[in-house]
């Protein structure tokens, strides 16, 4: 299975095309962090991290995990060790919370991009995540919570995503 970013706006799979949002500063094949860049490739996909207290049903076959108020994602450039993974906050390392006031991040999956050994400054936190009006994102791809639903029936553990 293929998810293919078929423009800046629009996610193809299969014969479904689902409205989408990227970085501010369009795609880059030399992502940088903190460029608001969405970085172009050939990706694989990490599991779906959900709210549990804002998400009461989930058709899905991808792994989840719930997302608990002590999660964030390191986005700290001075930490080699922790760079562009999962931490547990409260934490002195710069990061992402991912249990949010917002609903930006009730629904995400970690784009695996920079990921298996993370180089810093290459680039964190590339997610699909949700978004309500479309502005664009720091790198992400965002998508409305009805098309996000959508996009977690069709895709698997095996689905990659296309950036071009």
């Amino acid at each position: 299975m293929i998810i293919l970013l078929k423009n800046k706006q629009a996610l193809k799979i299969d014969d479904h095309i689902l409205r989408c949002v990227i970085g501010k500063n369009g795609l880059t094949s030399k992502k940088k962090e903190g460029d608001k860049k969405t970085p172009k490739g050939t990706f694989a996909i990490g599991n779906l991290y959900y709210r549990k207290d804002r998400i009461a049903y989930l058709e899905t076959k991808l792994k989840t995990i719930q997302i608990k108020r002590s999660m964030g994602w390191c986005d700290d450039t001075n930490s080699s060790k922790n760079y562009n993974k999962p931490i547990k906050i409260p934490n002195t390392l710069k990061h992402e919370k991912l249990f949010r006031k917002d609903q930006k991040y009730d629904l995400l999956i970690p784009i695996k991009y920079n990921f298996n050994k993370p180089k810093i400054p290459d680039g964190s936190c590339i997610f699909f995540h949700l978004t309500s009006n479309y502005k664009p994102t720091a790198g992400c791809i965002a998508l409305k919570k009805k098309d996000f639903l959508i996009l977690i029936k069709l895709i698997n553990r095996n689905t990659k995503l296309v950036i071009s």
